[in-house]
């Protein structure tokens, strides 16, 4: 488990499906924190994900919750400039940036990613 504790995890969320939402990505995320899983975790809000954060009073306090116990919470500033979320994303507390390079490098490095 200690070399686990090492790892960084890259969990990319581009589904704009709620249940999938609420009831693996978000219940995954929250556990892995409190849990230890990883040493760091990172949830890259793309695409879709994006309009299922802006329409839902949930999955928005989820997303603060996960916030608050540490997990870096990143959007793809295309997707936001597309949708015009930017703005609101950033006053959420995510960071908004080309998330290009970033994902390329976690998938050429040994950290993990998984999608949903």
């Amino acid at each position: 488990m200690n070399e686990q504790l090492q790892e960084k995890l890259l969990i990319v969320w581009s589904s704009a499906d709620r249940e999938v939402a609420l009831n693996m990505l978000l219940m995954y995320t929250g556990n892995a924190q409190r849990n230890h899983w990883w040493e760091h975790i990172t949830l890259l809000i793309w695409g879709p994900s994006q309009r299922l954060v802006m329409d839902d009073d949930e999955i928005r306090g989820t997303i603060s919750e996960l916030r608050q116990l540490g997990i870096r919470i990143i959007a793809c500033k295309a997707c936001a400039d597309k949708y015009g979320y930017a703005g609101t994303l950033t006053d959420l507390g995510i960071e908004v940036f080309g998330t290009g390079p970033t994902l390329t490098s976690w998938l050429k490095s040994s950290s993990r990613v998984i999608t949903f």
